[in-house]
């Protein structure tokens, strides 16, 4: 691949030279791993995640040196070995035994004493929860249902911390650089809380009271749901304590469970959870978490710890970690390539054959996309462009999603489709850190069902809007209480300059724009006027009082069958007679606040989808937008993601290509839907409008054709990434 910079080859050896002739080199080795690092590996064997493997095959083969070496190969800057899971150590260790296979060799030795020789930074990864053999040999550390049946499943209020602690310390004096402390949830299944002794007594001192019976969606579940957050930080705290006691300069990072499609469930918050560490590390995964969840989760946790490094793992295998398939090349790279436009660095993880073999294949991808990766570099790690905030709420996750996180998710999932999909530029705001300096980030800010508000975030966001801010709000936002239940009147009345009338029962509601289409004529860009079309999720009948009424919400039909119940109301029927506005304009302060009665969040990402929906929640958006630093026209199966250093006065325009239009989580059955997989490179044309005064254009990919006229430039891509570097005056 021919590259612009070309010469950065010879830039970068004259660097190293200079840098270590005046000491600078001496200093930069000093700095944390991370700091320096792009792309790593994990690797790990396969053949424990089911249960203890008592054959001779298992792991015979794993070998810290071979492993050593190969990630070498691959060009990558860091290895993320393991040493311990559920069953073994794969270390010398007097807590726990090694494979059988293993004999007395020493995986952890090996790669230390490999990776030292080529100055490779090694992380150690450890599991905390799903530890079965302690549980098996410590019956105290495990969780107890509501019944008061023990489960395999580690409390975290038990002895069990100490244990971890005493694994940890074992690593530790093997002088890692790192470690990587796996899954530190509470479960992804049922049974979901512990009433052990521990806990009881620790929730008995705490609260005065005993813990509930049950989930019972009460007070006394809001104590436990609490209870149970505290309980997760708290051994985080700990466990970042005593590394940072016993061996200073180690760094630490948890596996992060506060995003969608995560809930209550895990007992991770989105902000509570994330800071505990040096980093924050999340998952992707498209089985898991969708093509369009890459870049979610990358902005998700770069808003959950703003100024923090964002480390993202990814995996070889197409289903599962270990599922023993290797991804084609540029399936590969289209998840890597995406999630450093996003300013995160990568680790892909190798789950190796049952004894430990390392797949050439994987390897020989792995350093291609590496090696690529590391061509562009210098293209990633600019402060992203977030023109729109969307506004998550773990409230309304918690008691409103309660035991179905899809109410909630697809409003919040379909609000980002429609900024992938549009291409406008977009963050993530979060309830629990909200601020009025973190709003006013954001010209505009979406509020998708966000149905849960307390009296502080309504406060912040009138601030907010009376000082210029604009603020869309759909659905069903700020009409229930703290504890999820439908609230008679409505907390944001004064910001909707509505009053609010009902809840629509029904989900198939519809939209007709016209009537009082002169208030915001570009709310029905590319929508037929006076068409009723559907508008699938959560509506409300606003009365307007200093708003504006745009448009009209439409009921539904019934049919006799479903009047007399002998047929349900799952798909939807034809539109019947007008309610209430489609949305209402208000003016406030400085501001304004655009409440879209309907929900075309919920529908973009509904069994319903259509078009229009989607259209209705751009046409919001960009009514309100400020005029854009930059511009992008582009086909929906193309991803944009813009950064901006302003201190070069440079714009990168990241444009990836998938398949097809990506769809996000699936709201049931997930992760049962897998797409296809990219073989082949895809061809694509953007246009790129920009508002600055352009100095200098330039392309990375050879292939790519690049055509300017004045202020407007045109590419045509043949690969799944490519950078458009914007110089300007």
């Amino acid at each position: 691949m021919k590259m612009f910079h070309s010469n950065s080859t010879f830039t970068y050896v004259f660097m190293v030279f200079f840098a270590c002739a005046t000491g600078i080199a001496d200093e930069n080795k000093k700095a944390p791993w991370f700091k320096k690092a792009l792309v790593g590996l994990e690797v790990g064997p396969t053949g424990t995640e089911r249960g203890p493997e008592t054959g001779k095959k298992y792991a015979a083969n794993f070998n810290g040196r071979d492993i050593v070496q190969k990630t070498i190969e691959a060009n990558a800057d860091y290895l993320v070995i393991w040493a311990r899971d559920g069953w073994f150590a794969y270390y010398d260790s007097k807590i726990l035994p090694k494979p059988e296979g293993m004999g007395k060799r020493d995986i952890l030795k090996e790669t230390m004493e490999e990776a030292k020789k080529h100055n490779l930074p090694v992380i150690a990864y450890c599991v905390v929860q799903y530890g079965s053999r302690a549980t098996r040999e410590n019956p105290d550390y495990r969780m107890v249902d509501s019944e008061g049946n023990p489960f395999e499943r580690n409390c975290f209020n038990s002895g069990y911390p100490e244990y971890v602690e005493k694994v940890i310390a074992e690593i530790l004096k093997y002088n890692v650089d790192g470690l990587h402390l796996d899954m530190l949830d509470q479960g992804f299944g049922p049974p979901y809380g512990c009433w052990c002794k521990y806990c009881k007594k620790l929730f008995q001192e705490k609260y005065g009271q005993e813990m509930p019976k049950g989930i019972t969606w009460d007070k006394d579940w809001d104590r436990m749901l609490e209870f149970r957050y505290d309980t997760s930080a708290r051994l985080e705290k700990r466990l970042t304590a005593f590394i940072r006691k016993t061996a200073p300069g180690v760094t630490v990072d948890y596996n992060y469970h506060g995003n969608p499609p995560f809930s209550w469930r895990v007992g991770q918050r989105p902000v509570q959870h994330s800071h505990h560490g040096d980093f924050i590390t999340g998952e992707t995964g498209i089985w898991g978490f969708s093509a369009l969840g890459v870049g979610l989760n990358a902005r998700f946790y770069a808003a959950a710890t703003p100024g923090l490094p964002v480390q993202v793992v990814m995996q070889r295998g197409v289903r599962m970690y270990h599922d023993q398939t290797t991804r084609p090349l540029i399936d590969m790279r289209w998840e890597l390539l995406t999630l450093l436009a996003h300013s995160s660095f990568v680790t892909i993880v190798d789950k190796t054959a049952y004894d430990g073999w390392l797949d050439p294949v994987a390897y020989d991808r792995f350093g291609k996309a590496f090696t690529d990766a590391k061509a562009r570099q210098e293209h990633f790690g600019q402060p992203v462009v977030e023109d729109v905030g969307i506004y998550f709420s773990h409230r309304t996750r918690d008691w409103y999603g309660r035991n179905e996180q899809g109410k909630y998710f697809r409003s919040f999932q379909g609000a980002h489709l429609t900024m992938v999909y549009e291409h406008i530029p977009w963050g993530v705001v979060l309830d629990e850190s909200i601020s009025l300096k973190s709003l006013k980030r954001f010209p505009v800010i979406v509020l998708p069902n966000a149905n849960i508000l307390n009296k502080n975030e309504v406060e912040l966001f009138e601030k907010y809007v009376e000082g210029g801010g604009r603020l869309i709000l759909t659905g069903f936002t700020g009409l229930f209480d703290q504890m999820g239940n439908a609230l008679d009147s409505s907390m944001i009345e004064n910001l909707v300059g509505a009053k609010f009338v009902r809840r629509m029962e029904s989900l198939d509601n519809h939209v007709r724009l016209g009537k009082g289409n002169a208030t915001l004529p570009t709310l029905s860009t590319d929508i037929r006027k006076n068409w009723p079309f559907l508008v699938k999720g959560p509506a409300v009948v606003w009365k307007p009082t200093t708003g504006k009424p745009v448009g009209e919400l439409l009921q539904p039909d019934r049919s006799n069958l479903q009047k007399e119940g002998r047929v349900g109301f799952d798909w939807p029927l034809s539109a019947a007679d007008p309610v209430g506005p489609a949305a209402i304009l208000n003016q406030r302060g400085k501001g304004s606040v655009l409440t879209l009665a309907a929900s075309p969040d919920y529908a973009t990402t509904s069994e319903h989808r259509i078009v229009e929906a989607r259209l209705l929640l751009r046409n919001a958006i960009e009514s309100f937008r400020p005029t854009p630093l930059v511009s992008i026209d582009a086909p929906k199966n193309v991803e944009a993601v813009i950064t901006h250093d302003k201190e070069t006065k440079t714009i990168r325009v990241h444009l990836l290509g998938y398949l097809a239009p990506p769809t996000t989580t699936p709201p049931k059955n997930r992760p049962f839907t897998l797409p296809a997989l990219i073989e082949d490179a895809p061809i694509f044309r953007a246009k790129i409008d920009v508002q600055p005064e352009i100095v200098e254009v330039k392309v990375l990919n050879e292939t790519t054709k690049l055509k300017r006229t004045k202020q407007r430039l045109t590419v045509q891509v043949e690969d799944i990434h490519e950078v458009v570097v914007i110089q300007y005056r």
